[in-house]
């Protein structure tokens, strides 16, 4: 049996549609009834179960990938705290030896000021001796010049005053003291 819609046109003059039906049923109800043999089929293939079953599958697969970046992230917090404790370390070592270094230069800087203080020392004795001597050896040149000098004017002395008689004098006074001792 054919169901009978009215509707009324614009113009306030109203008209029946016909929808057409098969065995009794309106497009809506083929439409709902061709849903349910989908969903009876889907259930007797089994599907929710297999679309159960791949859930299952893809969320053990993300619980393994959470499980697997969880161990890495462990394994990296590890090797982070191991890189730190060695930056730590080799911050510890660095200052170690800045510290020796700065110790060693401020002993070589005291050895050098007490070599450099030994050998300006050394080099002023040195010197004073060099000057000492010197100042010898111009003394003695002097008193040798002076001696020599003096030598030299004694001579010309005893030639311009004594002649051969006063030699002969003088001879005979000396050798008469000799005698006498």
């Amino acid at each position: 049996m054919a169901e009978h819609a009215m509707t009324e046109a614009p113009g306030g003059a109203a008209h029946a549609e016909v929808e057409p039906s098969a065995f009794g049923l309106t497009p809506p109800a083929w439409i709902a009834l061709a849903m349910l043999a989908v969903f009876a089929l889907l259930l007797w293939k089994k599907v929710p179960a297999a679309i159960g079953r791949a859930l299952d599958a893809k969320i053990a697969t993300i619980r393994q990938q959470l499980d697997e970046a969880a161990q890495l992230r462990a394994e990296a917090e590890s090797l982070k705290a191991e890189y730190e404790a060695k930056a730590a370390q080799a911050d510890a070592e660095a200052a170690t030896m800045v510290e020796r270094a700065r110790t060693e230069a401020a002993g070589i800087v005291a050895q050098a000021e007490a070599d450099a203080a030994a050998l300006v020392e050394r080099r002023t004795r040195m010197a004073e001796d060099k000057i000492a001597a010197a100042e010898r050896a111009a003394i003695d040149e002097v008193r040798s010049r002076a001696a020599t000098a003096a030598a030299a004017a004694a001579e010309r002395l005893l030639r311009d005053k004594l002649d051969a008689k006063a030699d002969k004098a003088m001879v005979d006074a000396t050798i008469g003291g000799l005698a006498r001792r």
